[in-house]
């Protein structure tokens, strides 16, 4: 399969996937459902095993093919589970994530991250990896930071040196501060929307 065709295919699936989340969202909407906490917390279930697996199994998914915008998938974890289960879930399904397509990256090389990621931003931080060194700490800073392409700098990753543990062990450490941040800043800037907008 081509580069080309795979980028195609992949960005019909993100397509449809965000098509999917706000037709979701506005039937949420319809519902009542974000006014009132319990209902959407029912949406995963009554099972206290099931609704976390089913969550965590999501976020791995998006991290792999990005299905739904991963801010979306945060910052829902945290409405429907609270903010400190929420906030588990959220951790353990990207960490896994990242390290499956850090593997990915690793096993496939360069054409199959052409397939996930532009050109655009492909050359902009494959400059990154003339220095491993340098790579590894700014790799670090990106995971760490809420604002990086997370998921094109981990499968990136795997073109480099880098053990799986060391990898690894930045996603333990470094990611739990840009999942918490983003998770609030979507929640709570919504929640100013919300009011802002009069909704």
């Amino acid at each position: 399969m081509s580069i080309a065709l795979s980028r195609k295919i992949i960005n019909c699936i993100s397509i449809v996937g965000i098509i999917a989340t706000i037709a979701v969202t506005i039937y949420f909407v319809r519902l009542g459902v974000f006014e009132d906490i319990n209902a959407l917390r029912g949406l995963v279930g009554d099972s206290v095993i099931l609704g976390p697996i089913l969550f965590m199994l999501i976020q791995i998914i998006q991290v792999v093919i990005p299905i739904i915008p991963g801010g979306i998938s945060c910052a829902a974890g945290v409405l429907i589970f609270g903010p400190f289960a929420g906030f588990i879930y959220n951790y353990v399904g990207i960490a896994i994530g990242s390290v499956i397509i850090f593997l990915l990256g690793r096993q496939y090389g360069k054409p199959f991250i052409l397939s996930l990621v532009s050109d655009k931003t492909y050359n902009k931080y494959i400059s990154w990896l003339d220095n491993e060194k340098r790579f590894e700490r700014l790799f670090a800073l990106a995971i760490f930071l809420p604002i990086a392409p997370d998921d094109a700098l981990c499968l990136m990753a795997g073109l480099t040196k880098m053990s799986l543990k060391k990898f690894t062990l930045i996603i333990i450490l470094a990611k739990p501060v840009s999942i918490f941040l983003y998770s609030l800043a979507l929640i709570y800037g919504g929640t100013f929307l919300n009011g802002l907008l009069g909704f």
